[in-house]
């Protein structure tokens, strides 16, 4: 990213949501060590204007706001990215702003009504993760278990990537929101959580490790929305199973992004470290809540950290040393 280029009120901004990264305890990225895992719903990521200054007309979306994006992503290696529109300004804008060494995977458009006309995209930082392989869209065949759809109404999107030893598929998601009746959701997301489980099951899938993330719409963990996602047995790490994930603009704050996978499944360790950026506050202070939304988003990015250094695990097998004591390690002599 080329700092020397922003505006005196962007890298104001930057400053500030660079001290909410640090309050987050969002950790370094190190090389062969650790995995930061995001996902991030933009809201209505489609055109932007392409200037610093303000947008009389529309869209709001300016050069400042996509400098801010930029910023939070940069401090991940793999984020996915709901709400992605036709128009596909705002991605590549962002790719611009985060350089060469960062790339995409993206759906293409949801069609109908109840698509939105969106997209589901992943954007990666290269340097540390790698697509290796699988890309597909996930659809419902007629006679699918006991679901009660037909279809998803915007079908989730899995991208398979290896970073060092690990490799591992990531399935991204928007849940219809639906019109006014919450539970309007409950069918989407059983299906999903139906699809997900007999993936995770398979001999022969592509990659053992499965990690759900994305927009699934719950107001909050004890509602029937909930309920349905952890059906079949996804489960959120506790860090991040009462943050909300949301802007309060008005409204009470939502818990609607998850990241979650199926116990007992998952190889690859997660780190126990997780949580949101809360940007609230931090970028366009000049402006309200409501307003800065439209500019950066109405969601806050969640994140999880997973370890990719399996030295301990190797050495602690080939040397028949048990795991679980407080330090495996204590009985090799100096």
């Amino acid at each position: 990213m080329d700092y020397s280029r922003y505006s005196r009120e962007t890298a104001a901004d930057i400053v500030r949501v660079r001290r909410r990264i640090r309050a987050a305890g969002v950790p370094p990225k190190v090389v062969d060590k650790n995995l930061l895992i995001a996902t991030w719903n933009i809201r209505m990521f489609g055109d932007v204007y392409p200037h610093f200054t303000e947008n009389p007309g529309s869209p709001k979306r300016n050069l400042r706001a996509m400098a801010i994006i930029a910023e939070i992503i940069s401090h991940f290696d793999i984020v996915a990215i709901q709400e992605v529109r036709r128009d596909l300004t705002g991605i590549r804008t962002l790719l611009e702003f985060l350089g060469s060494h960062w790339g995409v995977i993206i759906s293409d458009v949801n069609e109908g009504t109840l698509g939105n006309a969106e997209r589901l995209a992943f954007v990666f930082d290269r340097r540390r993760v790698e697509p290796s392989g699988l890309a597909g869209e996930l659809v419902l065949p007629p006679d699918w278990g006991q679901a009660a759809i037909e279809q998803f109404a915007r079908t989730p999107y899995a991208v398979s990537f290896r970073a060092g030893q690990e490799a591992f598929i990531l399935t991204t998601v928007h849940i219809r929101y639906g019109h006014g009746d919450p539970n309007e959701r409950v069918p989407e997301l059983e299906a999903f959580a139906e699809w997900m489980a007999n993936w995770s099951e398979r001999d022969k899938r592509y990659h053992q490790d499965i990690i759900v993330l994305g927009d699934f719409n719950i107001d909050r963990r004890d509602d029937p929305r909930f309920e349905a996602f952890a059906s079949r047995g996804l489960n959120v790490p506790p860090q991040i199973r009462n943050v909300s994930t949301n802007l309060a603009t008005g409204r009470k704050a939502k818990h609607y992004d998850q990241i979650a996978w199926f116990m007992g499944r998952l190889r690859m360790e997660y780190t126990g470290r997780a949580g949101t950026v809360n940007f609230a506050h931090a970028v366009f202070k000049e402006l309200s809540l409501r307003s800065m939304s439209y500019r950066v988003s109405d969601h806050l990015p969640l994140w999880a950290e997973f370890s990719v250094d399996r030295s301990r695990h190797e050495l602690i097998h080939v040397l028949g040393l048990d795991e679980w004591t407080p330090d495996p390690f204590a009985l090799i002599p100096d």
